[in-house]
């Protein structure tokens, strides 16, 4: 079962090509010459994006694991 929910974030993580950015700003980055600038700040917003989700996602597992231990015992 743990491999399975390894295995579904990292594909999650790595699989999926977002796109992060707003109507404005796509089309200031895009209207340059180079789209390194573009992807950049992409990555960033994705990047800032993720790491609350990550957060939440890691207490409610250890609030689980919490209960499900006092409910053991």
């Amino acid at each position: 079962m743990k491999t399975r929910i390894v295995f579904f974030l990292l594909t999650l993580f790595f699989v999926i090509k977002t796109n992060a950015q707003c109507a404005m700003c796509r089309a200031v980055l895009e209207s340059e010459e180079g789209l390194t600038t573009a992807e950049g700040i992409n990555d960033g917003i994705v990047y800032l994006m993720a790491i609350p989700y990550i957060l939440v996602a890691g207490i409610g597992y250890f609030i689980y694991r919490k209960y499900n231990t006092l409910k053991k015992e």
